[in-house]
């Protein structure tokens, strides 16, 4: 009688971009939570960046106001992709000044066809009073049912708490926006408490 097959796993060769990609300790950061509830925005960051299984940074900042303090904005990616990618979307908000949508989608046509910016790594969340996106390099907008958005590392779990806690209690958006992230924290091991808030 035959022996059944044995599965193998096949490593990639030596000196390739696949072996490099699956060798190389990967940058994770961060958790972004943005909520709109009763005429009122907030979006929240936490301060973690961890390289690999190192902890390099507690206190980054990764949320930040545009437009003249009329847009919130924050990033879970690179670093230098990002603030890139946010000065670039200022340059749109300028030509489409009270356009959210609009300088989202020219953004995002930019980032996907320009050939420097469709290597940027990042994922954006942006948020005015009546507006909140969620922009990627692929193109994609998407503007959620439930006036919550949350990108990064530990956005499910963001996501989830900040869904119940807008359900079942009369919390503002600034405090759905960081219960939630603070709930994150205690599950998602890239996701710490140290958070930054900017509110409309």
């Amino acid at each position: 009688m035959a022996a059944a097959p044995v599965a193998t796993q096949v490593d990639p060769p030596r000196g390739t971009k696949l072996e490099t990609l699956m060798d190389s300790p990967q940058f994770r950061a961060t958790t972004i939570v943005a909520v709109r509830r009763k005429n009122k925005a907030a979006i929240a960051g936490d301060g973690q960046v961890t390289f690999g299984e190192v902890v390099l940074k507690n206190k980054s900042r990764k949320v930040r106001r545009m437009a003249g303090g009329k847009v919130l904005g924050g990033f879970a990616g690179t670093v230098a992709d990002a603030l890139a990618l946010f000065e670039k979307f200022e340059g749109h908000l300028q030509a489409h000044p009270d356009d959210l949508r609009r300088a989202a989608v020219e953004l995002a046509k930019e980032w996907r066809t320009d050939k420097y910016l469709r290597d940027l790594k990042a994922v954006l969340a942006v948020v005015d009073k009546t507006t909140l996106l969620m922009i990627s390099g692929t193109g994609e907008i998407i503007e959620p049912d439930d006036d919550i958005l949350a990108i990064g590392s530990g956005a499910p779990e963001a996501l989830g708490a900040a869904r119940a806690l807008m359900k079942h209690t009369n919390l503002t958006a600034r405090e759905i926006a960081e219960e939630a992230l603070r709930i994150a924290a205690t599950i998602c091991i890239y996701t710490n408490d140290q958070i930054t808030i900017e509110e409309l």
